[in-house]
């Protein structure tokens, strides 16, 4: 059975993100921690599945980003970050830090919770699973399994996963944007397409400074190119 930590001083929010996950997983188990000394210690104590997490914690504006790092330094359990803090300027720090995805709060609906935490606790399951080859992409688009490239994880958002998918799913040929729109739950637009396919390359260019496999085709959307056709 799963077990999940939801860490969140505000006792309401933490009494809904419990409801709404075990309306989503009946039976899961669901540990409630309202302070970082408290969830520090469960998490050396205890051996989480998935840990939901608020960044600011009573007068700790950063408790959040100390209890990432402990977790880090035991587990490296997935880490669902939930806060007001305002995304534009935390996704980042909380993508440095190999958090999973983040949720700013009064900015997504109970759907888009339980979508993005299933997604994550279903590619826990997944984590046994052989070495890909050095050249090649391994990510499964039916489970979102967290994608790796030359043997190495790409820390992606949820959606950038989608976009991935998508593309490497047809590799070769050209993905339309309106087909791109399909795998977004917001933002329908090219821009945000843009946005995130080059949030995508900015991944893959941590791991791999040449990467080149996403071409843009301007007017019509992307295409993968496998490294072959780029060694032709």
């Amino acid at each position: 059975m799963a077990k999940v930590a939801v860490i969140e001083d505000d006792l309401p929010t933490s009494n809904q993100l419990r409801a709404w996950i075990e309306s989503a997983r009946p039976g899961i188990v669901v540990d409630q921690w309202f302070s970082r000394d408290d969830a520090e210690a469960a998490i050396a104590r205890e051996r989480y599945d998935l840990v939901v997490l608020d960044i600011e914690l009573g007068r700790e504006r950063h408790a959040g980003v100390a209890i990432i790092n402990a977790i880090n330094k035991r587990h490296a359990t997935p880490v669902l970050v939930v806060s007001a803090m305002p995304a534009t300027i935390y996704r980042s720090i909380m993508k440095a830090l190999d958090a999973w995805d983040y949720l700013q709060k009064a900015t997504f609906e109970e759907a888009d919770f339980i979508e993005t935490f299933l997604e994550i606790l279903r590619s826990v399951k997944e984590k046994a699973e052989p070495a890909p080859a050095a050249d090649e992409l391994s990510m499964d688009p039916l489970r979102q399994r967290t994608p790796t490239w030359r043997g190495h994880r790409i820390n992606l958002p949820l959606t950038a996963q989608r976009i991935l998918a998508a593309l490497f799913a047809r590799r070769g040929q050209v993905v339309s944007y309106d087909e791109l729109f399909e795998v977004v739950k917001s933002g329908r637009n090219r821009d945000n397409i843009r946005k995130h396919v080059s949030t995508i390359r900015d991944a893959f260019r941590e791991i791999d400074p040449g990467f080149s496999c996403i071409e843009n085709i301007p007017m019509r959307g992307f295409r993968w190119a496998d490294t072959e056709s780029h060694r032709s």
